[in-house]
């Protein structure tokens, strides 16, 4: 995964690339999940979140809400409905690494663990509409002020990734706080903390360096944002 995000910057008008690394994102944090929570309930949460994804990306396009008014160009495929399954499959893979985020951070309560997974989940967005932006996937009716996004962007982002995490949370079934945690559990969720962590540093050394021309601010917005949530949560591993 590092490799293909490394070779977009050097090659950034092959979208086989930025396919590949969101592949790659989905196929690992269904396979730690799978360690985290049985298999079929990483299937059904990772199903979930695309379905929850998906839905809001398709509600988006065809009424402004609640991203805002954009549009996708013909660069991605296959695209069912006017949206690119490749972005309905980052939001299952992304989903599921915040959450652990998240669980790591917060493993008790209900209300403070979604909503640490969801404003961990937004945080990636920091990084990921100025990529795609600069690769010409989607276009904003008028941009923003973040890189050409608008800032009713994230606010709609945090919306739908509080509900990815409610999602989330019911299919695991990790609502139920009280329950041990195995062995097989922890080393899932550490896969997915590092999952998260990977992508956070590739995208903050994409953007300082890898991708031309460099931009060192939204390699430091998006780097402190994740990286906040990715320390907090292998901050409190090691003191467990």
């Amino acid at each position: 995964m590092v490799a293909a995000q490394i070779a977009t910057g050097l090659r950034p008008q092959d979208l086989r690339l930025t396919t590949a690394v969101v592949v790659l994102l989905a196929v690992s944090a269904l396979a730690f999940a799978a360690a985290a929570h049985t298999p079929r309930r990483a299937a059904g949460a990772f199903a979930a979140a695309v379905a929850a994804g998906y839905a809001a990306e398709w509600i988006g396009t065809r009424t402004g809400l609640p991203f805002g008014d954009y549009r996708y160009t013909d660069a991605l495929w296959p695209r069912p409905g006017g949206v690119p399954l490749i972005v309905a499959l980052a939001w299952g893979g992304m989903g599921l690494a915040a959450h652990a985020v998240a669980r790591s951070v917060a493993p008790r309560g209900r209300l403070t663990p979604i909503l640490t997974g969801a404003l961990a989940l937004t945080a990636w967005d920091l990084f990921l509409d100025p990529q795609m932006l600069r690769l010409g996937l989607w276009v904003w009716a008028e941009p923003g002020p973040y890189r050409g996004v608008p800032l009713a962007n994230f606010a709609g982002w945090l919306v739908v990734s509080l509900l990815v995490m409610v999602l989330l949370d019911r299919v695991t079934g990790r609502a139920a706080t009280n329950r041990p945690v195995s062995g097989a559990e922890a080393a899932g969720t550490t896969g997915l903390v590092a999952l998260y962590t990977v992508m956070a540093m590739m995208e903050t050394v994409g953007f300082a360096a890898v991708f031309r021309p460099p931009d060192p601010f939204v390699a430091a917005a998006g780097g402190l944002a994740m990286g906040a949530f990715a320390l907090l949560a292998w901050g409190r591993a090691c003191r467990r």
